[in-house]
């Protein structure tokens, strides 16, 4: 098999994926952005701006994984404005702080996919940050199929939109 053939994903979202369960929209961050109600669309969004929307991921690697996502639709990181580059730049700094007060990770990836051939499985601009600790089981667990949590998604909404408010 091709390496390009093989694909790693978190076991919960094996089927989003593969577009079983996937909402039936054109695009599922314009779909939070509106917060249109009658969809599938899992709105879990903790912070909005004039330009961005921040958001739990719905298929976190690891509690307190967020998303930043311009309100504007676009699909590479060079169609970004001056604001908005700006703004994006205020908001990462923003939610590291906020993670830092609520989890005190030892680390973080930060990142986008853009593109299919890169993972991205949402045709909408995303930054990822994805707080990291230390002996996290990571690979191991993802390869097994399973992934210990050590937070209900619900409770790290509360605490995750609590804490924007507190720090802005």
């Amino acid at each position: 098999m091709p390496i390009g053939d093989k694909h790693l994903f978190v076991p919960s979202k094996m089927e989003y994926a593969n577009d079983i369960n996937r909402p039936n929209v054109e695009c599922i961050l314009c779909s939070i952005i509106k917060q249109e109600k009658d969809n599938a669309v899992v709105n879990l969004e903790v912070y909005r701006s004039s330009l961005f929307v921040i958001s739990l991921n719905l298929y976190p690697y690891n509690p307190g994984h967020l998303l930043i996502f311009p309100i504007r639709h676009i699909t590479d990181l060079r169609q970004l404005i001056n604001e908005e580059i700006l703004e994006l730049n205020n908001l990462t700094n923003l939610s590291l702080n906020v993670l830092d007060v609520l989890y005190s990770p030892g680390g973080y990836n930060i990142g986008y996919n853009i593109g299919h051939c890169s993972g991205a499985s949402i045709e909408h601009l995303h930054l990822h940050i994805v707080p990291r600790y230390e002996k996290e089981i990571g690979f191991v667990d993802i390869v097994a199929g399973a992934k210990i949590m050590v937070e209900d998604p619900q409770i790290t909404l509360s605490r995750v939109s609590e804490q924007f408010k507190n720090m802005n």
